[in-house]
């Protein structure tokens, strides 16, 4: 079961924060809190209901304490990883200890709050975790549309894409691919157009990206 306290002057395109607590007057101030500094959240009792709530992937943060009834936080981290969510979470919890707090964050927590907290410090680190997850995201659709535009490429184009990259001249190419200059010519020229490259830097750097070469090259 969940309830959403969204405030009515949160934006509909306001990052969205989940909370999951079962302590409802403590994860109601917590929406309360960050809803009045324009978030939207929804909060939930137990990590089933978030997991399968339709937001799941598209919340910018978590709001996780660490001991739920019948249920740790640290296996809802696990879970989300294993599902490939990559949602940073924020762990709260009241019984914190340093080796709970390192096993957190070496899972890849965003933060860890000892209980009680300023409210500063929570919103603090939901906009440092909110900011860090939007870059991610913002990176990761780059890298997507850059992996459709590389299957656009004929594979000859994809041959002289990987030539350039490792930092051979088009004659060396050509010599390679047995055909002439004038040829690879072409097929870079339609490589770059394809791949919406402006210079043999933005190649390399999509070759880099794409990871056809481990090694810098260089230009």
């Amino acid at each position: 079961m969940y309830h959403s306290t969204s405030s009515r002057t949160a934006q509909t395109n306001a990052p969205i924060v989940f909370i999951v607590d079962d302590d409802s007057v403590l994860s109601g101030s917590v929406a309360s809190l960050l809803s009045s500094v324009g978030y939207n959240t929804k909060a939930f009792s137990g990590p089933e209901d978030m997991l399968a709530h339709p937001l799941a992937h598209k919340a910018g943060c978590l709001i996780l304490d660490v001991r739920l009834q019948g249920y740790s936080g640290f296996d809802l981290q696990q879970r989300l990883a294993e599902a490939d969510n990559r949602m940073p979470i924020i762990f709260m919890t009241g019984h914190g200890d340093i080796p709970m707090s390192v096993r957190a964050m070496k899972a890849g927590a965003a933060d860890f709050l000892t209980k009680p907290f300023r409210s500063q410090d929570l919103i603090d680190a939901v906009a440092v975790a909110v900011a860090s997850h939007s870059e991610f995201l913002e990176a990761q659709r780059e890298v997507d549309s850059l992996h459709r535009r590389f299957e656009c490429l004929t594979p000859r184009e994809k041959q002289v894409m990987e030539g350039v990259v490792k930092g051979l001249l088009n004659k060396q190419i050509a010599s390679q691919l047995e055909v002439s200059e004038i040829t690879i010519k072409l097929h870079r020229a339609n490589m770059m157009r394809k791949l919406h490259a402006r210079s043999i830097a933005d190649v390399v750097k999509a070759g880099l990206q794409l990871e056809l070469s481990k090694a810098t090259v260089p230009i």
